[in-house]
């Protein structure tokens, strides 16, 4: 059974960074997709990055080039999430959420749209002073 877990949230500064966790476990195969997504109080969800585990893909949503980092560590089975110069509109639950590539085809726009077959509980990250 696939259970992704996130971690890494907490108070951070505005100006300052945060590295998320995604350690993922219950994955048969490398040919899954893996991405970030968050939602803020009164918002919709917002999709952000994701990478494809098979061969290390990257896809950022346009907002966030720039501004974050997908890495993955498959020995691990852990994705990461680097943001960079955080504001207090950063302040959001953020979700790790992962799918199976099926023939190795990926949709990367689709996944960061519509999410995932498996998600995590979520870290809260707080920007504030």
């Amino acid at each position: 059974q696939v259970q992704l877990v996130e971690s890494g949230g907490g108070l951070v500064q505005p100006g300052g960074s945060l590295r998320l966790s995604c350690a993922a476990s219950g994955f048969t195969s490398d040919d899954y997709v893996i991405g970030w997504f968050r939602q803020a109080p009164g918002k919709e969800r917002e999709g952000l990055a994701c990478i494809n585990l098979n061969d290390g893909r990257i896809y950022y949503a346009e907002p966030m080039k720039g501004r974050c980092t997908i890495s993955r560590d498959n020995a691990k089975h852990t994705v990461y999430l680097q943001l960079n110069s955080v504001n207090p509109a950063d302040t959001a639950e953020y979700f790790c959420a992962a799918d199976p590539l099926y023939g190795g085809d990926w949709a990367p726009t689709e996944f960061l749209s519509y999410g995932g077959d498996y998600w995590g509980e979520g870290t809260l990250v707080t920007v504030s002073s």
